[in-house]
């Protein structure tokens, strides 16, 4: 398993998040929409109610009124006030359209063309009885509502036409009431995006919108950004306090190491311990130096040459190892030159190679420098997958740290560096056994 540090902060990508706006706007679009379709059903649901009860009632009115002249004086001519009205029996029933013929007692809708090729629509009510010689008949009245069903189209139109006049109404008002309730919020996230935090005592939104809600935003944000800008401004004074305390010492322990060094005849021990002592003050420095870098988000400019950073750490690991089986070579480019104060540099690779010569034992820590970026191939114990996936946590220490010394900070500054300077670190298990850790210094 491997990890990428990547510079500048990530933001988390899952789902699609509408704007408030746009909800609002939908939210207008839904309620407009719903409303009208809800009116158009209901005026639609209406009228159909009410034509077809006022036409099966005329309808059933009239063919109980011919069954009755039927069944009560059969010789007399019946009347009706509807056209198309007749009556049969089994006897003469061929004389009868066959699209009537064989319907079932009840109100019926019936569609049918006329001779002029045109398509009208019916309302047909047919009912049986029995006249006073004991013969079946079947009692017809045909009510022509033509010029209802085109009305009904008519009407149905209208009203589609209404729902998306309405629906789009709602749109357009929607749009404006998401702008008017929208804009001072809008100015409220365009005023937090132009400050970016070079005036110690920033500018107070609240005097510049009213007493409601986005005003109680603005007041609670000018709170927390007056609290926010006085703890950034004590973390700023610590930091170049501390360095500044951290320097004065550090300074007075080189100038003094490099008197001693300078004084001729040296015990071969007292020399090795006043070169120790040396190496450990340039690397205090170098890490107080990247540490207030950090500390300020603000990235160093310089010409460091990888290998010759890498030569120096491993000269300085190579006087430490004490008598431990452990070679420590250098192979690669020699020319790389990245653009970066040296002591970042150092602080980032020096914590890849420390924790390779830590970890291992015996065998070899390799540094090879290749085309943009430099790789350290250890010979020890391997990487787990609990390690490979918390390396870079502060205060993680891996599976075989054992007793060794370390807070399991210095990987977590590492990739706080690249991430300051556009690197990547990446932590493998190598091929066959122990580490490959590799620092590429150009973008992803």
């Amino acid at each position: 398993m491997s990890e990428d540090v990547a510079p500048g902060p990530t933001r988390k990508r899952g789902r699609y998040r509408r704007r408030l706006r746009s909800r609002i706007i939908l939210s207008f679009v839904l309620l407009g929409f719903c409303l009208t379709a809800l009116f158009a059903a209901a005026a639609w649901n209406l009228r159909s109610r009410v034509e077809n009860q006022l036409i099966e009632r005329t309808l059933q009115r009239e063919v109980n009124n011919l069954v009755s002249q039927v069944e009560t004086n059969p010789g007399e001519a019946v009347f009706f006030l509807m056209f198309d009205a007749r009556t049969w029996s089994p006897s003469n029933a061929y004389k009868v359209d066959p699209l009537y013929r064989d319907l079932a007692d009840g109100v019926h809708d019936i569609r049918q063309q006329a001779p002029d090729g045109s398509w009208h629509v019916y309302k047909v009510a047919i009912r049986k009885g029995v006249d006073p010689k004991g013969t079946p008949f079947t009692s017809l009245i045909r009510y022509d509502v033509t010029d209802a069903a085109e009305a009904a189209s008519k009407l149905l139109r209208l009203l589609i036409v209404t729902v998306v006049l309405f629906t789009v109404l709602s749109l357009v008002l929607g749009w404006w009431s998401a702008s008017r309730v929208m804009r001072p919020v809008s100015d409220l996230a365009a005023r937090l995006r132009a400050y970016r935090g070079d005036n110690k005592h920033p500018e107070p939104l609240a005097p510049r919108f009213p007493d409601d809600e986005v005003g109680q935003l603005a007041e609670a944000l000018d709170d927390y950004s007056a609290r926010l800008t006085e703890v950034v401004q004590r973390d700023r004074e610590f930091n170049a306090d501390v360095s500044h305390e951290l320097r004065t010492p550090l300074a007075v322990i080189r100038g003094a190491t490099e008197l001693l060094l300078a004084r001729p005849g040296l015990d071969e021990k007292v020399l090795q311990r006043l070169q120790r002592i040396q190496r450990a003050e340039q690397q205090c420095t170098d890490l107080i130096g990247s540490l207030l870098l950090l500390s300020r988000n603000e990235r160093g400019h310089g010409n460091s040459n990888v290998a010759k950073v890498a030569e120096q750490l491993l000269d300085a690991h190579r006087a430490q190892l004490g008598g431990k089986p452990l070679v420590l070579a250098l192979e690669g480019e020699r020319g790389l030159v990245v653009d970066a104060p040296e002591s970042a540099l150092s602080v980032a690779l020096g914590n890849l190679i420390g924790n390779a010569v830590k970890y291992t034992q015996e065998g070899q820590v390799l540094v090879r420098v290749v085309a943009d970026a430099v790789e350290v191939i250890d010979s020890g114990p391997g990487l787990s997958e609990e390690d490979a996936a918390s390396l870079f946590q502060r205060g993680y220490r891996g599976t075989h740290a054992g007793h060794s010394q370390g807070g399991g900070i210095g990987l977590s500054i590492v990739s706080r560096l690249c991430a300051l300077y556009g690197w990547r670190v990446d932590i493998r298990p190598g091929s066959e056994r122990g580490v490959i850790a590799t620092l590429r210094f150009s973008a992803a």
